[in-house]
């Protein structure tokens, strides 16, 4: 493993231990000579995550949609910052540089963003993890949603226990190092890994 991709929220939520657990999150993942990959932004948890990275020696790749680089979020400090023309090319990238996804608390895009990894893993579009940092429980009703799902007959229980949980992003790292994924969901895995 050689790059994670953090998702998290463009604000820094009520709770001070999401600030926390941003600034452990680039701190940890620069540490462990891993290259940080996000969306570019310097505000809210995701300026929090690549500040400390950066500030613990890490390489940073931010990737940004040319309008929102325009509306002035982003981080001008990283290693580098890959402008792109819309948010499908930002998720592509960042996917492709990335070696495991990890989910800080965040909103709608942070949502859509990691639901995106882990259809595509389940599918067998790729083999990477999908983790969630639970700060505070932040996560607690997204699992159990998905076991929802399970229980209803809309995903198999290994899709659900494909995903990993901890309360701490080394919790988190320490798991993606051990993953190992389901079969595919329709039984044969694409012969290249594409999205």
């Amino acid at each position: 493993m050689k790059s994670i991709c953090v998702y998290c929220g463009s604000s820094i939520g009520n709770d001070p231990k999401f600030l926390e657990e941003a600034v452990s999150a680039g701190t940890l993942i620069a540490q462990q000579g891993l290259t940080l990959v996000y969306g570019g932004g310097k505000v809210g948890l995701m300026g929090a995550v690549a500040d400390a990275a950066l500030a613990a020696g890490g390489q940073v790749t931010g990737v940004m949609p040319a309008d929102l680089v325009k509306q002035e979020i982003g981080h001008k400090g990283l290693t580098e910052l890959k402008i792109v023309s819309s948010m499908h090319e930002r998720k592509w990238a960042m996917a492709e540089l990335a070696d495991g996804f990890l989910c800080l608390p965040g909103g709608p895009g942070t949502y859509e963003e990691i639901f995106e990894q882990w259809t595509w893993a389940l599918l067998g579009f790729h083999a990477k993890p999908c983790g969630f940092v639970n700060v505070s429980g932040y996560y607690d009703i997204f699992q159990k949603l998905t076991q929802q799902a399970a229980d209803s007959g809309f995903l198999a229980q290994q899709y659900v226990d494909m995903l990993v949980y901890g309360g701490s992003t080394a919790e988190v790292i320490e798991a993606f190092r051990a993953y190992v994924p389901p079969p595919p969901k329709w039984g044969v895995a694409p012969v290249e890994q594409r999205y």
